[in-house]
């Protein structure tokens, strides 16, 4: 089985994800390498809060240092590569950079970036990272820093030699490695034709044109039975605090991330598909700015966390800037409230019984999505009559 997921990674960048086969061997010393890693992330939390009571700084040159000196002393961090612990202090040294920042900027705290934490032998999953120097590709396979071979599963070609490459291990037991690469603009044929794309709750997206809406493929609730009964066996078998897992709970444990990640992949699967046909029949695209985070305290947050609104229009930007595609974000505000015709906008928001949107100024009635849809291309532009 293959994954592979192109992410935004940076301007002009992206990110490729893909499967590994790992050996027996490879895996020990992965976990080798990790568990070197982790040791001085730890090491680096504590230098932290002693820096923060004594009043002294705790920038990279010093952890620097402190990892020079450490390699000196300690013939067992010295057996591990040095490409990715100058990684780990580079990754900790950003972190605590941002929390800072947002510290001194005086981020309210719901929005404030935490100090990095200690990371935990049985609760963090490996992860590594590894620049130019640290790995290279040959035959086929990722040759690491320090003679760690693994087999990666080709699902499709790198458009250029990738710069850095993250291996990791998720909630499932598998391993797969993450290339940073040049991302590549695939222009598709001009069509002519613009689109009007509002977000909802019952259909995920409602459009201008009745044959690229997307209905809720509802993927969360036809797993959620079996789910339950994954968390029942959790929920009886769950350990004393300070005791390990049993076996039967760390199988429960496994086939609950198993299941949660096959929900994850069919969602992210059904919005590319419905991403690429949208950006493959128009050349501009209005779409609504949709924040969907408000819905999680609302009375829709189990359905509206299914349909997974954020991951869809993510789906969709990206898709158009990859394929040259003009893409305009449209400010939500009275977006249900106006009329697409005439513009003229209603006295009071409508509330969600009511489907209809009735304009009383020109008379036009159409479905309230229908006519948000509408909405979303008069404020980005021209509006196909």
């Amino acid at each position: 089985m293959t994954s592979a997921a192109q992410e935004t990674a940076g301007v002009g960048h992206a990110r490729y994800t893909f499967r590994l086969r790992v050996s027996s061997t490879a895996t020990g010393a992965l976990e080798a390498e990790w568990a070197r890693c982790r040791w001085l992330w730890n090491e680096c939390c504590a230098r932290s809060k002693k820096a923060h009571a004594a009043n002294e700084k705790c920038g990279p040159a010093r952890l620097d240092k402190m990892l020079t000196q450490a390699r000196a002393c300690m013939g067992w961090l010295r057996e591990g590569s040095s490409v990715p612990q100058q990684q780990v202090i580079r990754d900790f040294a950003k972190s605590r950079a941002k929390a800072l920042k947002d510290i001194k900027a005086a981020v309210p705290m719901r929005q404030r970036a935490g100090m990095p934490q200690y990371k935990k032998k049985h609760q963090d999953d490996p992860s590594l990272n590894y620049t130019r120097r640290g790995f290279r590709l040959k035959d086929g396979r990722l040759h690491l820093a320090g003679g760690i071979v693994v087999t990666v599963v080709w699902s499709r070609a790198l458009p250029e030699p990738p710069s850095s490459v993250r291996v990791y291990r998720d909630s499932t037991g598998a391993w797969y490695a993450s290339f940073v690469a040049r991302g590549m603009t695939e222009t598709l044929p001009g069509t002519g034709r613009v689109i009007g794309i509002d977000w909802g709750v019952k259909e995920i997206a409602t459009t201008t044109g009745d044959d690229h809406d997307l209905p809720h493929p509802q993927h969360g609730k036809r797993a959620a039975q079996r789910l339950a009964h994954y968390q029942r066996m959790m929920s009886r078998r769950k350990p004393k605090r300070g005791c390990a897992g049993s076996r039967g709970y760390r199988e429960a444990r496994r086939q609950a991330a198993k299941l949660h990640k096959k929900v994850a992949r069919q969602r992210q699967d059904t919005a590319r598909k419905w991403a690429k046909k949208v950006v493959r029949d128009h050349d501009a695209l209005a779409v609504e700015d949709f924040r969907p985070k408000f819905l999680a305290k609302s009375t829709m947050a189990r359905k509206a966390a299914d349909a997974a609104i954020g991951a869809t229009k993510t789906a969709l930007v990206e898709m158009g800037r990859k394929h040259g595609r003009s893409v305009h974000l449209v400010h939500p505000a009275h977006t249900t409230m106006d009329c697409a015709d005439c513009g003229a906008r209603t006295k009071h928001a409508l509330p969600l019984s009511e489907r209809t949107y009735t304009c009383t100024t020109c008379g036009a009635s159409r479905p309230r999505d229908k006519n948000s849809a509408r909405v979303m291309l008069v404020r980005a532009g021209p509006c196909p009559g």
